[in-house]
């Protein structure tokens, strides 16, 4: 529970409308930045706070989420309102933001199975087209323009996660050593494009209206930037590799076509004709910085669960899948 006597207080201050009492219940999914819903009287509220305890450099950018949802809230990018950040320490312990509530639909599970395989298509065509519009945002009317740096995206974040990794490290990981090295000697030159990227594109961080397939909501934005928008889509199609019984649910070993799951090359495919792009360049690269990257994501949980700041109860399953990413994204490389 969110040990704080003085957040009503300081709330009916800073949100208009807002109104006590509240009652507020920790989300259980999320392992970055703890969630909370906030309920009054007549209207819900969520609320996102950086972990306590030492963190990592950089991580845990609750202020950036909040900037980058503001900004886009008049685009055809379908984020939640934005009400407040706060970034004094003596309120809550840490920064934190609240953004309104959303009610809609999250899907769990990749392979969808709630749904018929018709419906399937349709959700995996509005995931691309979404990621698409994420891509297509004009970084100078939106203001994100200096949300990140433009040039050499790649070795910028290889440099990023590895001292992460490193700095997180709880375990030898060979295969995180052989990525590394093979990622150095293989970075792509800049292919000038630049766009918004998203960071953690999946299927669980997004909110589908509750009577249709459309996407309502993107969340979980701690990890954007400014960048080659292939990062996205590598890191969203590299979840079909992963296992069945994974803490995050892969689609490994299903027959996607026959569950109307549209395959890698018919998912890569759509994306490009909602952005107006022909070719896609360094596609291997990309796929093997996704599973490098989320392994060193998934190796920074478990070392939070190790010292007890963790976001969830769940961050040693979250930190048990870096070993298996890692095994992944070397097969690519070998």
């Amino acid at each position: 529970m969110l040990a704080a006597p003085d957040l009503e207080a300081y709330l009916v201050k800073k949100i208009v409308g807002f109104q006590g009492p509240t009652e507020i219940e920790a989300f259980a999914s999320g392992q970055s930045n703890p969630t909370y819903l906030i309920t009054t009287p007549d209207k819900k509220y969520v609320l996102r706070k950086k972990p306590e305890g030492v963190l990592l450099k950089s991580a845990h950018a609750v202020d950036r989420e909040y900037r980058v949802q503001r900004a886009l809230w008049d685009s055809n990018v379908p984020v939640v309102r934005m009400l407040h950040l706060c970034e004094d320490p003596s309120v809550l312990g840490t920064a934190f933001y609240v953004m309104e509530h959303a009610e809609g639909r999250i899907f769990w599970d990749p392979a969808l199975p709630e749904l018929a395989p018709d419906e399937r298509q349709e959700v995996y065509a509005e995931m691309a087209r979404v990621l698409a519009e994420i891509h297509s945002v004009d970084l100078h009317t939106s203001g994100l323009v200096s949300f990140g740096r433009a040039d050499g995206y790649y070795s910028r974040q290889l440099k990023l996660w590895t001292t992460q990794y490193e700095a997180s490290r709880t375990e030898d990981l060979p295969e995180m050593d052989g990525l590394r090295y093979w990622l150095e000697e293989n970075l792509p030159s800049d292919s000038g494009q630049v766009s918004l990227v998203h960071g953690d594109y999946r299927i669980d961080n997004l909110m589908f209206a509750p009577d249709s397939l459309k996407i309502i909501a993107v969340f979980d934005w701690e990890l954007s930037t400014l960048g080659d928008p292939l990062a996205d889509l590598a890191y969203q199609v590299m979840q079909r590799a992963m296992g069945r019984d994974w803490y995050l649910r892969g689609l490994e070993g299903l027959d996607v076509e026959t569950l109307g799951i549209p395959s890698e090359a018919r998912y890569v495919d759509a994306y490009c004709k909602s952005r107006g792009i022909n070719e896609i360049e360094h596609w291997n690269f990309a796929k093997v910085f996704a599973f490098y990257r989320f392994a060193a994501i998934c190796q920074g949980v478990k070392k939070r669960g190790l010292d007890g700041n963790a976001a969830s109860p769940d961050a040693a399953r979250v930190g048990a899948m870096a070993a298996p990413l890692a095994r992944l994204g070397y097969r690519l490389v070998c």
